[in-house]
């Protein structure tokens, strides 16, 4: 440790292979990811027409990238290249996740505005909660189909089988958080945005 190698005039010493890889990828991923989160708000807002909304859907990413750490740590996988594609890829579940919540909350509450039963607060509690928990079941069945098709391969043991645990790895991690905290926190951010509005109408 800590002794220098003494080379031959003409001769040169650097490191390759994997190490080299990720250097290049790195230097790559400093442009791909911002890129790939500007597009997804870009589309997310011409789907919503609503910077608010757009920017309430890309809080999955953050949320996501929770589990998709911790998932990590408890597996003992480095940062690789494969765990950098994998997070990229769950950037769109998210997003996917996001706006399917969101759909549904103004589901409930342009239902209950229509039918006149939001005169108070309590009134608009009981739309998002009925946009929130009695509706999860389809919100959990997106969730489900999409964490069953990466499930397998965390088990899997063919060729290139550890390049693929990797780039599964980050998704189903994601999954799980995001879906969760989507549950607990975009209910409570969309009633804080539709709360003046709330006892405006009868």
């Amino acid at each position: 440790m800590g002794q220098q190698i003494q080379l031959k005039p003409g001769y040169t010493l650097s490191w390759s292979g994997q190490y080299e890889n990720m250097q290049r990828v790195k230097e790559t991923l400093k442009l791909v990811v911002p890129i790939t989160i500007a597009l997804i708000f870009v589309l997310l807002y011409l789907n919503t027409r609503s910077m608010f909304k757009a920017a309430v859907v890309m809080l999955a990413v953050p949320f996501s990238a929770v589990g998709a750490i911790w998932l990590f740590y408890v597996l003992g996988y480095n940062v690789s290249i494969a765990a950098w594609v994998g997070m990229i890829a769950l950037m769109g579940l998210d997003a996917e996740t996001g706006v399917f919540m969101l759909l549904f909350l103004d589901l409930s509450y342009d239902e209950a505005k229509r039918s006149g039963r939001l005169a108070s607060l309590r009134d608009l509690d009981e739309a998002i909660v009925h946009g929130a928990v009695k509706r999860a079941r389809p919100k959990l069945m997106t969730v489900a189909a999409a964490f069953m098709g990466l499930l397998p391969i965390m088990w899997s043991t063919s060729a290139g089988a550890d390049v693929m645990k990797r780039i599964a790895a980050p998704m189903i991690g994601g999954l799980i958080t995001s879906f969760v905290m989507e549950l607990v926190v975009y209910p409570a951010i969309y009633k804080l945005w539709k709360k003046r509005h709330a006892l405006s109408t009868a």
